[in-house]
């Protein structure tokens, strides 16, 4: 998988210090990856969840949602948020237009 938006995703992690190491781990998996779908995603990321018409993961536990769009036929994740459990919580990202 091709991840788009990488450097806004490091931009966006050194926010929270403690999420630097788990969204590293998180792309080291997802560069090599070839998911044709989100059951293959969940083989891996058994707590992936589809979001409207994203994906969300869980990172560093609980703690973090790591929300992407992930493009299956040309194998391309745009990166859109990373967010606190709480600011999750508070919906403003579904007021995304492609969500």
């Amino acid at each position: 998988m091709h991840l788009m938006s990488i450097r806004n995703l490091r931009v966006d992690a050194a926010r929270y210090p403690d999420v630097i190491e788990p969204v590293e781990a998180w792309y080291r998996v997802v560069k090599y990856a070839s998911w044709q779908n989100l059951e293959d995603v969940r083989q891996v990321y058994s707590s992936a969840d589809a979001g409207g018409n994203f994906t969300v993961f869980n990172i560093k536990g609980n703690e973090y949602r790591l929300i992407v769009d992930i493009d299956y036929q040309t194998q391309t994740i745009c990166y859109k948020y990373l967010l606190t459990h709480a600011d999750y919580n508070k919906d403003k990202w579904k007021n995304n237009p492609y969500f």
